[in-house]
C-alpha cells in the first residue's frame, strides 16, 4: 500500500476541523438572514452573536469585531474605511494588503506619523515564520496619534495577538471554514461606515455556518503536534532554516544548497509531502519573491528555499518523515 500522504502547507490553508464541520451543519439548519425581523430572522441572529462572542473570548479581545469574507476583505475595509489620509505598510506584508491599498507607502523609520495615519504591520509572516514585535511598536508610536493595523492571519489561535486598534484573521488558517474571517476594531469610531450589515461596517449577508464554524475551530483545542515536538524537528533541520530575526514554530523556510525550489516542489509532492514556496498567492510565479526580496535573502539562496508549516493535524510522525525525506534530496 502507498504511504498517505502529508500535508505541510497550513500556512496556506488548514484542514477543517471536524467541530467547525459539525458546527457548519448545525448553521446550515439555521437557513434565514439574521437580518430579518421574524422569529426565523431573530433565532440566526441569535446563533450569530452567540458566535461573534465566543470567537472574541477564544482570541481574547474586547473590542469590536465585524465577520468578513477572509482576511482580504478585513485588510480592504481597514485599509479603505479608516478616517485617515495616509496609508503606511510594511515592506513583508503579504500581496493582499498591496492589493487592498496600492497607493499605500512602505514604511521608513524616518517616517513622520500622525493621526491622519495608518500603519499596518504583520504578526508573523507567512513566507518565513518572522514575527514582528507588534505591541511594542504600537507602544512606541501611540504619542502621533496613528491608527496600527495588524495583520494576524498567521498568528490568530497560535500566539497570543498583539495590541493594535485594528487587527485581522482568516477562519482558515487555523481550521475553520475557507471563506469567513473577521476584522477586529477597538472602536467602530476608526472606520467610515458604508451601509448594508454588521452594524453598517459591511456589505453583505453574514455567513452564518461559516461564523458558527469559526467559533467552533477556535475552540476545538491542542495540536496533535506539542512545542517541544515542533522544536525537534527545527533542530533536525536547523542547518538548512533559513534564519532571519526572530521565528514562530509551525512556519519555516528552508533552503536547500543546490536544488532549486521548483524542482523540490516536484519532487517532495512525488514524495508524499504537500508544501509550498512562498505565500499561496505567489507560489505558482517563477519571479522571486518580493518578501524574501524585502527580507535582504539573496536571489540565489531564495531561489532554492521553499515553506513548510505545521498545522493542528500534524503529527509527530508527519514530522519525523519529512525531515528523513529532506535529508535525502542530494
Amino acid at each position: 500500500m502507498a504511504r498517505q500522504r502529508i500535508y505541510l502547507d497550513h500556512a496556506a490553508t488548514s484542514p477543517l476541523r471536524p467541530e467547525a464541520q459539525a458546527a457548519m451543519e448545525e448553521g446550515f439548519r439555521l437557513w434565514a438572514n439574521p437580518s430579518s425581523p421574524h422569529a426565523e430572522g431573530r433565532k440566526a441572529k441569535a446563533a450569530l452573536e452567540d458566535a461573534r462572542e465566543r470567537i472574541k473570548a477564544s482570541l481574547g479581545w474586547d473590542g469590536e469585531l465585524t465577520f468578513t469574507s477572509g482576511a482580504s476583505e478585513a485588510l480592504w475595509i481597514a485599509l479603505n474605511r479608516a478616517k485617515v489620509d495616509r496609508r503606511i505598510v510594511s515592506a513583508v506584508e503579504h500581496d493582499a494588503v498591496f492589493r487592498a491599498a496600492p497607493d499605500a507607502e512602505v514604511f521608513d523609520e524616518d517616517d513622520a506619523l500622525n493621526d491622519q495615519s495608518i500603519l499596518a504591520v504583520q504578526h508573523v509572516n507567512s513566507e518565513t515564520g518572522v514575527t514582528n514585535p507588534v505591541t511594542q511598536m504600537v507602544e512606541t508610536i501611540k504619542a502621533t496619534g496613528a491608527i496600527t493595523l495588524s495583520d494576524c492571519a498567521q498568528s490568530a489561535d497560535k500566539l497570543d495577538l498583539p495590541t493594535a486598534d485594528m487587527l485581522v484573521v482568516s477562519a482558515h488558517k487555523f481550521g475553520g471554514p475557507i471563506g469567513i474571517g473577521a476584522l477586529l476594531v477597538r472602536d467602530f469610531n476608526l472606520l467610515e461606515p458604508m451601509g448594508g450589515h454588521e452594524r453598517g461596517y459591511r456589505q453583505g449577508t453574514e455567513n452564518l455556518p461559516a461564523a458558527m464554524g469559526m467559533a467552533a475551530a477556535l475552540e476545538a483545542g491542542d495540536w496533535q503536534t506539542s512545542r517541544s515536538d515542533r522544536a525537534e524537528f527545527a533542530a533536525q533541520i536547523a542547518d538548512q532554516r533559513l534564519s532571519i530575526g526572530e521565528q514562530v514554530d509551525y512556519i519555516i523556510a528552508l533552503t536547500h544548497p543546490s536544488i532549486s525550489a521548483q524542482a523540490l516542489l516536484i519532487r517532495l509532492d512525488a514524495m508524499g509531502f504537500a508544501v509550498s514556496a512562498g505565500s499561496a498567492c505567489s507560489s505558482g510565479t517563477l519571479k522571486k519573491s518580493r518578501v524574501l526580496d524585502a527580507f535582504g535573502v539573496p536571489d540565489d539562496v531564495a531561489s532554492r528555499t521553499i515553506r513548510v508549516s505545521i498545522g493542528w493535524n500534524t503529527t509527530p510522525e508527519d514530522l519525523e518523515r519529512f525531515a528523513e525525506a529532506w535529508k535525502s534530496l542530494t
